[in-house]
């Protein structure tokens, strides 16, 4: 092989892949329960999406494990149970889980939960007062 074809199947190697979320995530602190096949555990969510959430909790799951979740929202007597998700990181005391399948009613509930914290960032960010016209 010439010098130029391994350099260039080498540089195909090292090309790294950047990582988009779809969606965007909202800060929460929502109490969570969650299990997978090695244990149980609580924690709170700090971030929520339409895709998956963080997790802040003493308990370490392993990457790529999958897991039970149910989010105890403020507004609901009834939890917002999430059956299929697959932790897709963990980082000392946070972890990521990625929801893989959701029931209509849990789409639907979770799509009013992010839709009303959407409304609440966009009036937040609309009531602050314009800074472009400030003098420095």
């Amino acid at each position: 092989m010439s010098g130029s074809i391994k350099s260039n199947e080498m540089e195909g190697m090292m090309v790294s892949r950047s990582y988009h979320r779809i969606y965007p995530r909202y800060p929460t602190q929502y109490p969570i329960i969650f299990g997978w096949a090695s244990g149980v555990g609580e924690g709170l969510v700090t971030n929520l999406s339409f895709s998956g959430c963080t997790v802040r909790c003493g308990r370490r799951p392993h990457v790529g494990a999958d897991v039970r979740v149910s989010i105890l929202l403020p507004e609901r007597t009834q939890a917002l149970s999430i059956d299929g998700g697959t932790i897709k990181w963990v980082d000392g005391c946070r972890f990521g889980v990625e929801f893989q399948h959701l029931a209509l009613d849990c789409r639907q509930r979770l799509n009013h939960i992010l839709r009303k914290a959407l409304i609440h960032r966009l009036k937040t960010h609309s009531s602050r007062p314009d800074q472009s016209n400030v003098p420095t």
